[in-house]
């Protein structure tokens, strides 16, 4: 990645191993609201959540308060050997907010444990049902569910396969849902309707499948795409068909980012109900990112499998697991978004922020890098694309994704980067998921900041567009 204008090479004077290595990262001291404030006093909008968390805003002293409060009473027990009040209240809240069905709330502390519990659980529950056999797991590309060696075998991130592959398991990808790229009909049908889905486990043996596992709603991996309106109505069939668990990923989704609480709500059956997964998983907005949580959400019955089973329970440790404090701080989390009316201002202000960024593709400066801008609620997508006719990507040498978050940063604009997903190498988009205390104002600066970086980047690339692309995928 390049170095933004003015950046200092990274300083080794420290003793913090950081992510990125290329860089000084500047130091934030305080957050409020929708702002974070440097050790400088620059402010910088926060229009990610840092990484889709913050869907509360900062310094949310109801929240802080909470966490101080059950940290002076009980901090931590191990979750093999008691229970304890919050994790008992926070099970009965997540479920009463759950599609009917799903029962049971097991707590560990990041998304990436709850995918790697969540394909636990479904190999151990087939396992325990009598069907050793089931094993394999099915995943959509582009897509990413997490850093754990099982959740990144589930993911489809060229550049970690790169490094771990031959430590990652085998796990059958089919191509997600992408409606800018994949268009209405064509070969990218399958995909569109679920028949890919069943084509992959047609191929793999039905009796052999375990789990698909899929982001309702695209995250990152494919900026805030919306599957069509019945899709998740066939996965389900399908899996009912074959005994496969549906694992939805709520990790980035859920807790009110889309303006519903989980986004397979979005979705319905076709009979007109619900679609319910076989499990579900959380985390991110789950407590606002006041104490690391993150949840598995699954049903009666596989949960009487696992109680029933010679385990006697789920085959998943986690030191921190059922933790006191982080169950307190996401029923505070909870607890003031239903005060504040978050989850529906998420559905009725995020239409806004939706219009306001769809401008972003017909004025300003940058307009013509934008090939297309989607999402629902307070998630969204902004891609870039050489050529808006053919939706042809930019060359991943030129990093305009990069560009764009770095110009961002030095106007005070912060936002989520993703690469690769047009053709597994090139493809460059911005996610942008604030939290859901934004006003109209800061929409209308979020955008123009948005819009003056994009100006940036194409005068630093050439308003010709004379630069290096390559071949539209597809």
């Amino acid at each position: 990645m390049d170095l933004p204008p003015n950046s200092a090479p990274y300083s080794f004077g420290g003793h913090v191993f950081y992510r990125k290595l290329n860089r000084a990262l500047p130091i934030i001291v305080r957050g409020e609201g929708v702002y974070l404030f440097d050790e400088h006093g620059k402010r910088y909008l926060d229009a990610c959540g840092g990484a889709m968390v913050a869907n509360v805003g900062h310094g949310v002293k109801e929240i802080a308060d909470a966490v101080g409060r059950q940290a002076g009473t009980l901090a931590y027990v191990n979750g093999t050997m008691f229970g304890n009040e919050p994790v008992e209240a926070l099970a009965d809240t997540l479920v009463a907010r759950s599609p009917a069905g799903i029962e049971k709330a097991y707590f560990l502390s990041s998304g990436s444990e709850a995918v790697e519990a969540a394909l636990k659980l479904a190999r151990q529950y087939h396992v325990q049902r009598g069907q050793p056999e089931r094993s394999i797991v099915i995943a959509r590309t582009p897509g990413y569910h997490g850093n754990t060696l099982l959740a990144l075998s589930a993911s489809a991130r060229a550049h970690y396969r790169e490094l771990f592959e031959p430590w990652l398991l085998e796990v059958r990808m089919i191509d997600a849902p992408y409606p800018y790229r994949a268009g209405p009909l064509g070969d990218a049908a399958p995909a569109m309707t679920g028949d890919a889905l069943q084509e992959a486990i047609e191929q793999a043996g039905p009796s052999k499948v375990a789990a698909f596992i899929a982001e309702p709603i695209g995250g990152s991996s494919t900026g805030a795409s919306l599957p069509p309106a019945g899709y998740y109505a066939r996965v389900r069939d399908i899996c009912d068909r074959h005994g496969i668990l549906f694992i939805a990923d709520e990790v980035l989704t859920g807790a009110g980012r889309t303006g519903k609480f989980f986004a397979i709500d979005h979705y319905a059956a076709r009979d007109g109900g619900p679609i319910v997964p076989d499990i579900i998983t959380m985390g991110k907005g789950l407590n606002g990112g006041y104490v690391a949580l993150s949840a598995v959400l699954t049903t009666a019955r596989i949960f009487e499998t696992m109680r029933e089973g010679k385990y006697g329970g789920l085959m998943h440790a986690q030191t921190y697991s059922h933790h006191a404090v982080g169950a307190a701080a996401a029923l505070a989390t909870l607890r003031y978004m239903d005060d504040h009316h978050l989850i529906e201002r998420a559905a009725s202000v995020g239409a806004r922020l939706q219009e306001r960024l769809r401008s972003l593709s017909s004025d300003g400066r940058g307009a013509h890098l934008v090939g297309d801008v989607r999402g629902v609620g307070m998630l969204a997508g902004a891609e870039f694309v050489a050529d808006r006719t053919t939706k042809q990507p930019f060359s991943r040498a030129l990093k305009i994704a990069e560009r764009v978050v770095d110009a961002g940063l030095q106007r005070g604009l912060v936002l989520w980067p993703n690469t690769g997903h047009a053709d597994g190498v090139n493809g460059d988009l911005v996610l942008v998921a604030p939290p859901f205390t934004i006003s109209e104002a800061q929409i209308e600066e979020l955008v123009a900041l948005l819009r003056d970086s994009l100006a940036d980047v194409a005068a630093a690339i050439g308003e010709s567009l004379q630069v290096p692309t390559v071949a539209s995928p597809g």
